[in-house]
């Protein structure tokens, strides 16, 4: 007959001392941070938008020389 298992004793949780404490945010300030947060993505994906238009002006311009030939 197998013998019980015991558990494993599990460590104590350890503080991570990184973390900053909780504060509570005013509703002004959670939709100003929401605010910013969004313009910063709206940021991203211009930039991201630009880049691949100018792929696809490369593109457009390889496309003619190929025409032409």
């Amino acid at each position: 007959m197998p013998a019980p298992k015991t558990p494993d004793p599990k460590p104590a949780p350890a503080k991570s001392e990184g973390r900053k404490p909780w504060k509570k945010k005013s509703p002004v300030a959670v939709v100003l941070e929401q605010a910013d947060k969004l313009k910063a993505e709206i940021a991203e994906m211009e930039e991201e938008i630009k880049a691949k238009r100018r792929q696809l002006q490369k593109f457009e311009e390889a496309r003619k020389i190929f025409e032409t030939s």
